[in-house]
């Protein structure tokens, strides 16, 4: 094949690539749990018949920022009419007080919505210093390195400082986590002690080398 073809082959494939053979038809979110994928569709219908290597990514992160559980996002083109999108979502930790009602957050302190009433199953907050405090910060950690056997019976998060969270079950049962450190440690300590002396008052991790159960 001559130079000339090939040339004129590699341009006839860009030029399609560009046209309306490739045009979005269908945008499929996938990833997501809490927020409805068709929602989120929805508010991307302006990329549909936009080529698929003409996909404006500005105005896909523009819509999606209105979506406050959306963590971060990646885009994936199925020629020749498929535009995927896959979500990442943030994962609530318990709900804190705020002048407009009970707000759900996540770990970065994300509000992602707000209710008049604390909603059930989902964890009080109790942080001196807010969300932006270390003491918030030392509560998300926590909160994340749960197993999700346990995260679920949490029922209340207290914390002044950095290093002295605790936690409240709804069994009425306290885990002392106190600071931070070793927490993945800490959690696999409670687990193995709330499943070998189930039913206590108090659970102490605080010192994962020595746990106290009573």
């Amino acid at each position: 094949m001559s130079s000339a073809a090939v040339l004129m082959l590699i341009v006839g494939s860009v030029g399609a690539a560009y046209s309306p053979l490739f045009a979005v038809e269908r945008i499929e979110v996938v990833g997501t749990a809490s927020l409805p994928a068709t929602t989120v569709e929805e508010a991307l219908t302006g990329q549909i018949g936009t080529p698929l290597p003409l996909v404006d990514a500005s105005a896909v992160k523009a819509a999606l920022v209105a979506f406050p559980l959306v963590e971060s996002y990646t885009l994936e083109a199925r020629p020749p009419h498929d535009l995927v999108v896959r979500i990442v979502e943030r994962t609530p930790i318990g709900v804190i007080q705020t002048d407009a009602g009970w707000t759900l957050v996540d770990a970065a302190g994300v509000a992602l919505e707000t209710s008049p009433n604390p909603p059930d199953g989902r964890p009080i907050l109790e942080i001196a210093g807010g969300t932006t405090s270390g003491a918030f910060e030392s509560a998300g950690l926590v909160m994340r390195a749960l197993p999700e056997a346990i995260a679920t019976q949490v029922a209340r998060i207290a914390a002044t400082t950095r290093d002295d969270v605790t936690l409240t079950l709804a069994s009425g049962a306290q885990v002392v986590w106190g600071a931070v450190e070793e927490t993945a440690l800490k959690a696999v300590n409670l687990d193995r002690a709330m499943a070998a002396r189930p039913g206590m008052s108090v659970y102490d991790v605080s010192s994962p080398a020595s746990v106290v159960v009573r």
